[in-house]
């Protein structure tokens, strides 16, 4: 009866943290580059009450009997698929068509740069590169990306190399390419809020992570496609499909701590 109690008590948290998880994605599913979450279970080890008896020539073999003490969380897993295309035509709205991410940073000291799906940027006063929130975007050399004084319009290729048109009314490529990291292992990014991942030793060897540029068939990059967003990858569907699931087995593992309690009072109630 205690034992039971303790595993409604486990599958209630267990199940309350999948409602936090199934939450968290239908807030973000209209985010730009966001990563729905995914909560997997676990049994708790089992207590044996008889072991194993092997067969011998005069009986068979018995199996173990065991009980399990409830459930735990296994993983929560990020789902790097891709989210849908949404057509802006604004030239800075950046789609990346494969596996990889966008580098950026606060400042040129950072040796390690975020990683984020988001690629709606902007340019600020000084004709940089930059997200939302005033994080640099990298080039594919590493450096901070700045347009010239005299670039007076301009559009980004499938390589993500900016192709500019000066004030007398030449167009010429820059040479300039917007850096694009694949991760070896993305499931092992840290969320960092604001779109950012941060890189860690199970994403990539050591944390660290390499700069290249967009279409890289070795690499496997993919390309970037100008004038669209990547959407949010949450599936309202399924969401609302697992918020039952979860919604029913929080009622049922309640359940079980209530009949616990009305068994246990009975056992209570023998001494009158």
């Amino acid at each position: 009866m205690i034992r039971s109690m303790y595993s409604g008590v486990s599958g209630m948290r267990g199940f309350q943290t999948k409602l936090d998880v199934i939450g968290n994605n239908i807030a973000n599913v209209n985010t730009a580059g966001y990563k729905a979450g995914r909560v997997m279970f676990k049994d708790i080890m089992s207590q044996t009450i008889s072991g194993v008896t092997p067969p011998g020539d005069n009986q068979g073999g018995i199996n173990a009997k065991q009980i399990g003490l409830g459930v735990e969380i296994a993983a929560i897993d990020t789902i790097h698929t891709g989210g849908s295309a949404m057509t802006t035509n604004r030239p800075l709205d950046l789609r990346i068509d494969g596996d990889g991410f966008f580098p950026v940073r606060l400042s040129e000291d950072q040796e390690v740069p975020f990683l984020t799906r988001a690629g709606d940027f902007h340019l600020d006063a000084d004709r940089n590169l930059v997200t939302s929130d005033g994080m640099f975007v990298m080039s594919s050399d590493g450096a901070n990306i700045q347009l010239g004084e005299d670039v007076t319009s301009f559009t980004i290729s499938e390589t993500g190399e900016i192709i500019a048109k000066i004030n007398d009314g030449t167009t010429s490529a820059t040479g300039t390419f917007i850096g694009v990291v694949k991760v070896p292992n993305p499931e092992g990014l840290e969320k960092m809020g604001g779109n950012l991942y941060r890189s860690t030793p199970n994403s990539s060897p050591d944390g660290e992570v390499t700069i290249t540029n967009a279409n890289n068939g070795e690499v496997g990059t993919g390309a970037i496609i100008s004038g669209q967003l990547e959407m949010s990858n949450v599936d309202l569907t399924a969401e609302f499909t697992e918020m039952i699931v979860a919604q029913r087995g929080f009622q049922a593992n309640s359940r079980i701590i209530t009949t616990s309690d009305e068994v246990l009072q009975e056992v209570v109630n023998l001494k009158r």
